[in-house]
């Protein structure tokens, strides 16, 4: 069956909710699910839709958003391959969610997932580990804005993009430490809580110190992972 091969296909197939499903249950999955492109820019679903669909994000990397009182937009989250999006169960969207690269995306009707969700109890344990580190990681970036410098932010920034954007390896294989960034200078300032000014400078003092390399537009290579850790590391 060709959804069959798409799942057999798929890059984060391991990595995903999926992974918990027998294979009776990933062809059940499979009858509900479709693929959507979202090409860089475009907003798959907007704060305050009925929630309608959720995903398996299988490439690209998108951004949760909010908007303040005085309009303007406010990153409260990013999305990597493999990660869940959406909600199973009736109600408003909460954030909205734009894709900050082109991205491709395993999406499920809201409420034939929920009721995959009922009949499968392994697959709702999962989702819900899901979101409890997801609230972790969310408590943690908190605590990284109230906490650390701003050369500890950028520098604890750069070493989650390496792991998020190099793809996995074999064990005992080292990722590699070049990758492209999603977000602009002003993106990441508004993720950090910094002005972009001060990502700049931090970036700057970074090259200088030989931690890392900035060989092109977006582009880092990091050389000195465990000094960059340590400069990452509250003092």
């Amino acid at each position: 069956m060709l959804a069959d091969l798409h799942c057999h296909e798929c890059a984060v197939r391991d990595r995903s909710l999926c992974s918990s499903l027998a294979p009776d249950q990933l062809r059940r999955l499979n009858g509900i699910s479709r693929r959507q492109r979202v090409a860089r820019g475009t907003t798959w679903i907007w704060a305050g839709d009925e929630q309608l669909v959720c995903a398996n994000v299988i490439s690209g990397v998108m951004k949760l958003t909010a908007s303040t009182a005085d309009g303007r937009e406010q990153i409260v989250g990013m999305i990597y391959p493999a990660d869940f999006i959406g909600c199973p169960y009736p109600g408003e969207v909460p954030f909205g969610i734009t894709a900050m690269t082109d991205a491709e995306l395993c999406v499920f009707p809201r409420a034939p997932f929920q009721q995959m969700l009922e009949d499968h109890i392994m697959l709702e344990r999962m989702l819900t580990q899901r979101t409890l580190s997801a609230l972790e990681e969310a408590r943690h970036r908190m605590l990284m804005l109230a906490r650390r410098s701003a050369g500890e932010k950028v520098a604890a920034f750069l070493l989650d993009m390496a792991d998020r954007m190099t793809p996995a390896c074999r064990a005992g294989t080292p990722k590699p430490s070049g990758f492209a960034l999603p977000l602009s200078r002003s993106e990441i300032a508004d993720v950090l809580g910094l002005t972009i000014e001060t990502v700049s400078r931090q970036f700057s003092k970074l090259k200088a110190e030989g931690l890392i390399e900035l060989p092109g537009d977006r582009l880092v290579s990091i050389l000195e992972p465990r000094r960059l850790q340590e400069r990452a590391d509250p003092a």
